[in-house]
């Protein structure tokens, strides 16, 4: 009877040092895709019912479809790698902010959430942080992979929350980044799937390097 053993891990050269790549950074990665992609097509899902469809009923649906892309996002926001940890931090607080605002004014509003916000753009200064978080990811995917799609997303989401918020973006106009929106978004998602899943992970040996730098700050 023979003995099965696992191949060794393959070891990385990087930084600051070598570096080998766990089963629990891999479940990260593919965590953190998995909340992109559900979060990517419950916003494509709500985006479509919006400009495809007049009957204000819709509305209502697109309550539980943000919710799933809330919750989807902060998952990703927790198992993203990012060698800056105050950034990281940052934008999950930023998530948490808009959650729990866009919680508060589900609950008091009498009309559902999606058109309170639309109706009452002054509350994107809370509910909008979410986009914020969102939009932190876009930035950090374009700036570290070169994505054509993130690049366009990091400006194409200011740009619509901002020009609704000021009231300078006609209906038309508004349509139209919504749609480039929704559609960049889902197409950034599916091409995370095929990503090799190390890129994702970045070099280990930089979050080593910066945890003793901070640790020797203390």
């Amino acid at each position: 009877m023979t003995t099965q053993t696992l191949p060794p891990p393959e070891v990385y050269q990087g930084q600051f040092g070598e570096f080998t790549i766990t089963q629990s950074d891999r479940t990260g990665v593919i965590i953190y895709r998995a909340g992109l992609m559900v979060a990517a097509l419950s916003f494509a899902i709500g985006s479509t019912l919006v400009l495809l469809n007049n009957n204000p009923t819709i509305f209502t649906a697109l309550t539980p479809l943000y919710t799933c892309f809330s919750v989807a996002l902060g998952v990703s926001l927790f198992t993203i790698h990012i060698y800056m940890a105050s950034l990281h931090r940052t934008l999950q607080i930023f998530w948490a902010i808009g959650s729990i605002a866009s919680v508060i004014l589900a609950i008091s509003s009498s009309e559902p959430l999606a058109l309170a916000v639309y109706n009452q753009p002054l509350t994107l200064f809370g509910v909008g942080f979410i986009f914020v978080a969102l939009t932190g990811i876009y930035f950090k995917e374009a700036f570290c992979f070169n994505r054509l799609e993130t690049k366009v997303l990091t400006l194409i989401v200011p740009l619509l929350l901002l020009g609704h918020l000021v009231g300078i973006l006609p209906i038309q106009a508004e349509s139209v980044l919504l749609g480039i929106w929704a559609t960049l978004f889902l197409v950034f998602a599916l091409r995370k799937t095929v990503q090799a899943i190390p890129a994702d992970i970045g070099d280990k040996s930089v979050f080593t390097y910066l945890k003793e730098q901070r640790l020797a700050k203390v």
